[in-house]
């Protein structure tokens, strides 16, 4: 068996026990960002395993994007990626500033 070499580690233990590796990542020609794709990017780079400027290099993200979908991420989890949440959240907001 042959182990192609990467930087950084293989996999990242996170913090509920689940193991987080290289083959989890989404495909760098994903069409579509799902909330469980996003998150297991985020998790990714929070946790570790792949550096935040590959990451944005290698599924072509802004620095806003992502720093929108972390911080969504740390606030509600999973549910706070769904764009129908994102979408609620800025009308709530729309409705306080008015």
């Amino acid at each position: 068996m042959y182990l192609r070499k990467i930087e950084g580690p293989r996999t990242v233990m996170l913090p509920d026990g689940t193991v987080l590796s290289h083959a989890d990542l989404p495909d760098p020609d994903c069409g579509r960002w799902v909330a469980s794709r996003k998150a297991v990017l985020v998790k990714a780079v929070e946790f570790g395993l792949i550096n935040k400027s590959v990451a944005l290099d290698r599924y072509a993200l802004s620095e806003e994007e992502f720093a929108q979908w972390r911080a969504a991420f740390i606030a509600d989890g999973e549910n706070g990626l769904k764009a129908t949440r994102r979408i609620s959240a800025e009308t709530r907001n729309n409705l306080k500033e008015s």
